[in-house]
């Protein structure tokens, strides 16, 4: 009769345990695909970060010409 809760307890035990290694393996593949996900939006924010940053000078550029422009036209109309 003492092996009897024995008997009880030990198998649900070990079934548990085989399912948090189920558990645990399958919260190291998640991990892996958030990894993944991450590395792909930094990815994303860096090609943002760079377009905005090549937009801001191009637009610089064309600011800058402008501004020459309208200074040689203004001298042409002093001038005249």
């Amino acid at each position: 009769m003492a092996k009897e809760p024995e008997n009880m307890i030990i198998p649900p035990l070990r079934e548990m345990r085989g399912e948090i290694k189920e558990l645990r393996g399958e919260v190291a593949g998640l991990k892996q695909q958030l990894d993944k996900l991450e590395s792909g939006q930094k990815t994303i924010r860096q090609a943002l970060t760079a377009d905005t940053m090549m937009s801001k000078f191009v637009t610089g550029d064309f600011e800058e010409r402008i501004f020459d422009l309208e200074r040689k036209v203004e001298a042409l109309t002093k001038g005249k």
